[in-house]
């Protein structure tokens, strides 16, 4: 399967360079992008969801198996194992969404309004998300 395949199954697709996008995570009630994708030059399809949602989650939410992130190879064929890690670039694009949440809120709450269930959710997911892509960039 190439990343193509998986990208027409989600919603809200941005490209964010060269076999890199972001997309809302179809694992969770996702309204802003927080799936980060990469196809690497070999042909394996990489996701993150920021939010933490794991890898099957995300597949089996759009019928997928982990099979379909790896493409078929000769038996006996070896691929060194190689970390590529998402850009600090990537990570920040994925947080502009969960900066302009937390700052209404926050106004929200400096002007005395109260949080309602759904506005504290998502306040602790805006929270979630940015220490997560914090986290990822220190190397936690």
């Amino acid at each position: 399967m190439s990343a193509n395949e998986l990208l027409s199954a989600l919603t809200k697709v941005r490209r964010m360079g060269n076999d890199r996008w972001l997309a809302c995570c179809p694992a969770h009630k996702d309204r802003k992008p927080s799936l980060s994708i990469r196809e690497t030059p070999d042909g394996r399809v990489l996701l993150h969801c920021w939010t933490g949602c794991s890898v099957e989650a995300i597949l089996e939410s759009v019928g997928l198996t982990f099979d379909a992130l790896f493409p078929e190879k000769e038996l006996g064929h070896h691929v060194p194992r190689e970390r590529i890690p998402f850009s600090h670039r990537e990570a920040m694009a994925a947080l502009v969404p969960e900066a302009f949440t937390v700052a209404l809120i926050g106004r929200q709450m400096a002007n005395g309004t109260p949080n309602d269930d759904e506005t504290q959710r998502a306040l602790i997911t805006a929270v979630s998300r940015i220490s997560s892509a914090h986290s990822y960039c220190e190397g936690i």
